[in-house]
């Protein structure tokens, strides 16, 4: 498959200055930019910014951010499921893994998250390839949002359906584990049906004999 990156680019005002969302992103754009000391849900800001130079180097990665300046101020990243993951197991070069993202606090009001979304699939990107995402609660900005896991969940449901991202069932016990946790995907208009069921079978595991 082949991995086809077309950048893309927006501006939003916001307080007399310009917030660029662009992507995807090469490590070299990166690699001269600050991260916001906000962004620390998942890591210390300057080592997230480490992993998303990894991602971008990845043939199948992308990377789309929201700057202000040269200081990133959001990201959304895309990438192949990690090797020990079972949605990694069939090997399917066009099944892509929505990883991760996040808004610096004092920017959430500006609909970035939506802004960054959208342009992960403009111009027809991603359109042959199955996009998910595995949402578990445990994860979630809970306690600064000040949301329960529902509302937390329906908000995120409500994000991703932006991109024609909708939840769909599945008997991974991960996912099962706890009834706030889903799955969401998108598949592309160009997808093959030879791929869709394999990743139903994925879905399913315990319904299918391999």
């Amino acid at each position: 498959m082949e991995h086809i990156k077309r950048y893309h680019a927006k501006s939003l005002q916001y307080q007399n200055r310009l917030i660029v969302v662009e992507g995807p992103v090469s490590p070299e754009q990166l690699r001269v930019m600050r991260m916001h000391p906000e962004l620390n849900a998942f890591r210390h800001p300057q080592d997230q910014k480490q992993a998303l130079e990894e991602i971008a180097r990845l043939l199948e990665g992308r990377i789309i951010l929201a700057r202000d300046g040269q200081t990133i101020v959001g990201y959304v990243t895309f990438h192949y499921p990690d090797e020990q993951s079972p949605w990694s197991e069939r090997n399917m070069d066009d099944l892509i893994e929505f990883g991760a993202i996040e808004v610096a606090g004092s920017y959430r009001m500006l609909g970035l998250g939506k802004e960054m979304m959208l342009l992960s699939f403009e111009g027809g990107q991603m359109e042959d390839a199955i996009v998910f995402a595995t949402e578990y609660y445990e994860y979630w900005d809970i306690h600064n949002s000040k949301l329960s896991a529902w509302d937390y969940r329906r908000m995120t449901e409500q994000l991703l359906k932006h991109v024609d991202m909708f939840r769909y069932d599945t008997d991974d016990p991960e996912i099962c584990s706890h009834p706030a946790n889903c799955l969401m995907v998108r598949i592309g208009k160009d997808v093959p049906l030879s791929s869709i069921e394999k990743f139903d079978r994925m879905r399913f595991r315990r319904s299918f004999l391999y």
